[in-house]
């Protein structure tokens, strides 16, 4: 006699093991779409202060609410300069020293001034949310200049990377 609940546990498990290894044998551009474009929007430049209940992760001056992925015992290793932090590849990722699960992010980034390539090589970069370790893991809210920059739509700049396509395209 076979065990009913085994056998569709064995038959999920081997479904299972073939979108693995079909996931794994994946091009990149498989997973990129280039439709729905989103709308371009444009907005006037604004400063404001943040809520009175906001936990500022960047004020400027340096990288204090910040550490290593790698080591979180060892401060940010990326540079401050001009109220601006800028990655340091060589030293490797980094992460906020407090966890969050419910949170409004506001997120302000700059492009290098002289950017010279097109697609994904202009100025890309990302923040993590919801890791799972170090690394990379986690979904990916893309940082890119996409100005004028044609890329697939789920790899743009405010996209959830290879995910979701953002609601609008920022226009400086």
């Amino acid at each position: 006699m076979i065990n009913i609940r085994k056998s569709v546990m064995l038959a999920t498990l081997m479904i299972a093991g073939i979108n693995i290894v079909q996931a794994q044998d994946a091009k990149p551009e498989d997973t990129e779409v280039y439709t729905p474009v989103p709308k371009v929007v444009s907005t006037p430049e604004l400063t404001i202060a943040p809520p009175s209940d906001a936990i500022i992760l960047f004020d400027g001056k340096n990288l204090d609410q910040w550490v290593m992925t790698e080591d979180r015992s060892k401060p940010a290793a990326w540079t401050v300069a001009n109220k601006v932090f800028t990655v340091n590849k060589k030293s490797g990722n980094i992460e906020t020293k407090e966890s969050f699960g419910n949170y409004q992010l506001h997120l302000e980034w700059r492009v290098p001034a002289n950017i010279t390539g097109k697609g994904q090589g202009r100025g890309n970069s990302g923040l993590f949310l919801a890791s799972i370790g170090k690394g990379d893991a986690g979904y990916e809210l893309q940082i890119l200049d996409s100005y004028k920059n044609d890329t697939y739509t789920n790899g743009q700049a405010a996209s959830i990377y290879k995910q979701f396509v953002p609601l609008a395209k920022p226009n400086p």
